[in-house]
């Protein structure tokens, strides 16, 4: 992790595409819209790290019962959401669930983790569950801290005795994301594959998750390859940076496409996309979150479309709303999100 709020920099991710099957005009050799893929996943938070981000949401979270998180979880069942990546078990030195890490968050629902997952179990929705966030996300150094890695291991087989009886708890991610600059830095390959090996042993079978970002700077050459054979992870969800305002959406095609090669190359881990469907609302990193508009999603889609398996969003929670929720948390133009993706999803068929 690094000194700037990488995953934290980016906000929500939505999509779309359009229903007739002209080329796009805003993309270059664009795919046809029914080959756009829509949205298979999104982040998933019981608190967003970054307070000032989340101000429109945060406050209804706290207030959530466990029928609201099972109301949130089913909307996003309903419009095809197959995964949620939980982003943190813990965050500012407390945790959402009973540990001797940390005090707990003082939340409406007394155990969230647990409510969530029994949703989950409900609707078939799969959760990738998240070590985070041990230590102080926002220092650089949190990856290689021993008293954070040792919290950080704990959790894991925490969190595994207490909730992995759940069919819903299908995999693990590990949020301490890194700058692919252009390629990961020697800790970032410890730190992922010292919680791998650990989790390995907890749930054999359940896939790793990691979402770099810094994908504009990525060089997949000989020794990217390299890189991706030597970490054991089963997915790699590349951000977009387009919410951060780091890419375009002419530009992150040509990301995806060279990165396809350095995985088809590697034949180990899976290309996945991490789109950013948000906005800031003023200044970068220090202003609220918002939805953006659904063309620019729609655009981001068909750009990445192409080159990966899955499409996940950061995120539907606090950017999409389903209108009339009786778990509403977000500003109005999260409704309006929701329902252009839903109107998009119906005119495919």
């Amino acid at each position: 992790m690094t000194n700037e709020p990488n995953r934290r920099e980016f906000i929500a991710a939505l999509c779309m595409g359009t229903a007739s099957h002209a080329v796009h005009p805003f993309l270059k050799n664009a795919p046809q819209s029914d080959a756009v893929k829509p949205i298979k996943g999104s982040w998933f938070e019981f608190q967003h790290h970054a307070t000032v981000e989340g101000v429109d949401w945060n406050p209804a979270l706290v207030q959530f019962t466990a029928e609201q998180w099972d109301a949130k979880v089913k909307e996003f069942a309903e419009i095809g959401i197959e995964y949620l990546v939980l982003m943190a078990t813990a965050v500012y030195f407390r945790s959402f669930y009973d540990t001797t890490i940390y005090p707990k968050w003082k939340l409406a629902c007394p155990d969230p983790l647990e409510a969530v997952l029994t949703a989950a179990d409900k609707y078939k929705v799969k959760f990738f569950v998240g070590a985070g966030f041990y230590g102080s996300w926002q220092k650089s150094n949190v990856i290689t801290d021993p008293v954070a890695s040792k919290k950080r291991l704990q959790s894991l087989g925490e969190l595994a005795t207490r909730y992995g009886h759940h069919p819903s708890f299908y995999g693990w991610y590990w949020p301490d994301e890194a700058e692919i600059n252009p390629h990961y830095k020697p800790e970032f390959m410890t730190y992922v594959n010292t919680l791998s090996h650990e989790a390995r042993q907890l749930k054999p079978i359940a896939p790793i998750l990691i979402a770099p970002y810094g994908t504009r700077l990525a060089k997949p050459d000989d020794e990217y390859v390299r890189q991706l054979d030597a970490m054991d992870v089963d997915i790699v969800a590349y951000q977009d940076e387009v919410g951060v305002r780091k890419s375009k959406t002419t530009e992150t095609g040509a990301f995806f496409e060279g990165l396809k090669r350095a995985h088809d190359r590697s034949k180990k881990a899976k290309i996945w996309a991490d789109v950013e469907i948000f906005e800031f609302e003023g200044s970068d990193y220090d202003s609220a979150l918002v939805p953006a508009s659904f063309d620019r999603v729609q655009r981001q889609l068909a750009a990445v479309s192409p080159f990966v398996e899955n499409i996940l969003v950061y995120q539907c929670m606090g950017l999409m709303n389903k209108p009339g929720s009786a778990a509403m948390a977000g500003n109005p133009q999260s409704v309006e999100l929701y329902s252009s993706y839903v109107n998009w999803l119906k005119s495919r068929g």
